[in-house]
């Protein structure tokens, strides 16, 4: 049995200071994400261009609300994809069916060129259902990477979360090439590669590395079977996959037809009314013990504080996208900085200061310094915040009247909401791994991603109200954003100590107490 140090963390430090089975699963990620941002930039524009164009023909309206069902129904079918790996498959077998189905999906996708629109949306529902396995399981397996006292976890996921950005990255500028030069399937196509790699990685590398390290530790695998399997599942996912085919039948052959813009327009309310209604399942049908019953509770205002800050951080396509094109000088040198360049400041602030948060966390815990995930999240709702704070000035300037401002403002704003991403996103995934109970691990993994989707729906519904015309409308946009985060930090700081109450010495919650009831432990006993 391997051993460990003294403040709880595995001798394993293969990657990156990190359990070697890390790397794989960084891979594997970083190269499904790839796929899936690979393809999401061109969905709206080929579902909107003629066909003579090689499109679909959809108006503008329609193609906007196509892919805003899709990707709210990414993240919702996080949640009985969460719970199937639970309850079914295991977390292992659960990725794997969910790579082939995305896999499947790209695949159908590219083919639609030859066998038309119905194969276009048919790919699109293969990769919502393969998403819904695959995005919370993979997350619960490098959770499982860790010991609850070992003080890597959070800077485990923050590595971990780099590979996503580094994927959603490079993705547009490959898919982007092949969509110029070749048309569109081509595109579509180098995103299916990406899934190709990533299911191959996982069943190759991945897999085997998670199973080394078990055998390394001395225990059972955690991910590798349903925390508990119940009976009939199967016969139920059928029934719901028939009725399924049978509904794209129906719309394929014109016996039913959807308003897009009408179901888009309802996703918000669904998701509030699904999020909610699964946790009232989780506390009150699921046998929770009273810890636990604490844990979901604390997990649920995480995620409902998440949901605040996706809400203002996903305004980058709408009102940023807006400020940077009308009212940011963006010129360098003679030459016109493209406006949609400023969207990948995101990703490259990710991927260059992903390592340094990486360090960063289990250096504080080795001195005991480290905060708990709730002041953790507190910190990264205000330094969002703080990014609408210069965005509000930025405004101002304008209003003023000294005409284009420099594009600094939306860099440094860009700089803020990306450290608050690192302090809150990452930290939510250890977090939602290492806080909820065992046998709802995945379902509460898909109740974060859920969270993520009802933020990204307002984030639309906030965006949509900017009017280029109306230039007084911008800073009392970034003020009210910036004022809505600076509240519910405030409430989530209140509840800080009430948390630390509920679960006393929990190393996610107070590290410092955590470690002192270590020291305490070691003095009594000897050791």
């Amino acid at each position: 049995m391997q051993s460990t140090s003294s403040d709880g963390s595995a001798a394993d430090k293969g990657f990156f200071g990190h359990p070697r089975a890390l790397g794989p699963l960084f891979f594997t990620e970083m190269w499904e994400r790839f796929s899936f941002y690979g393809i999401r930039p061109m969905l709206v524009l080929f579902i909107a261009a003629s066909l003579f164009d090689g499109g679909l023909g959809f108006d503008p309206k329609t193609a906007a609300a196509i892919v805003g069902i899709y990707g709210g129904a990414i993240y919702l079918a996080a949640l009985p994809g969460g719970w199937l790996a639970d309850n079914w498959l295991g977390q292992r077998r659960a990725v794997w069916y969910g790579s082939i189905l995305i896999a499947f999906g790209h695949l159908s996708i590219a083919l639609s060129a030859l066998l038309g629109a119905v194969a276009f949306f048919v790919g699109l529902i293969f990769i919502v259902l393969g998403t819904g396995l695959f995005k919370t399981c993979i997350s619960v397996m490098v959770g499982s990477l860790y010991d609850e006292s070992d003080v890597r976890r959070d800077g485990g996921f923050a590595i971990f979360y780099m590979g996503i950005n580094i994927g959603s990255l490079f993705a547009p500028l490959f898919t982007g090439l092949l969509m110029d030069s070749l048309g569109w399937h081509w595109g579509f196509a180098m995103g299916g590669l990406g899934m190709l790699i990533a299911l191959l990685l996982f069943r190759l590398w991945a897999v085997p590395a998670m199973q080394r390290a078990d055998a390394e530790r001395g225990r059972a695998s955690t991910w590798d079977a349903p925390a508990q399997r119940r009976r009939h599942v199967g016969p139920v996912v059928s029934l719901c996959l028939a009725l399924i085919a049978a509904l794209v039948a129906l719309v394929a052959t014109g016996v039913v037809t959807i308003d897009a813009r009408a179901v888009a327009e309802a996703m918000t309310s669904v998701l509030i009314v699904a999020s909610l209604g699964f946790f009232a399942y989780l506390m009150l049908f699921s046998g929770l013990s009273g810890d636990e019953r604490i844990r979901v509770t604390i997990c649920f205002v995480l995620i409902v504080a998440a949901a605040f800050f996706w809400a203002a951080f996903e305004q980058q396509p709408t009102s940023y996208n807006l400020f940077a094109a009308n009212y940011t000088d963006r010129n360098v040198m003679g030459w016109e900085v493209p406006t949609l360049w400023f969207q990948s400041l995101n990703p490259v602030f990710i991927v260059l200061l992903g390592p340094l948060f990486g360090w960063l966390w289990p250096a504080l815990g080795r001195r005991r310094l480290e905060p708990g995930s709730p002041m953790k999240f507190v910190l990264g709702l205000l330094l969002a915040a703080g990014g609408f704070g210069l965005m509000v000035l930025a405004a101002q300037q304008v209003l003023t009247g000294t005409g284009l401002v420099s594009p600094w403002w939306i860099v440094g704003s860009m700089l803020l909401l990306t450290l608050g991403e690192l302090c809150l996103s990452p930290v939510g995934l250890s977090t939602m791994s290492g806080l909820s109970p065992r046998r709802t691990q995945g379902q509460l993994m898909g109740l974060w991603f859920t969270g993520a989707a009802l933020g990204n729906l307002v984030a639309g519904l906030i965006g949509g109200h900017v009017n280029a015309e109306e230039l007084q409308q911008l800073p009392e946009l970034f003020g009210r954003s910036a004022i809505a985060l600076v509240i519910f930090a405030g409430v989530l700081l209140l509840l800080v100590p009430v948390f630390k109450r509920m679960l006393k010495h929990h190393r996610l919650i107070d590290p410092a107490a955590a470690h002192r009831a270590d020291a305490e432990a070691i003095v009594r006993t000897g050791v």
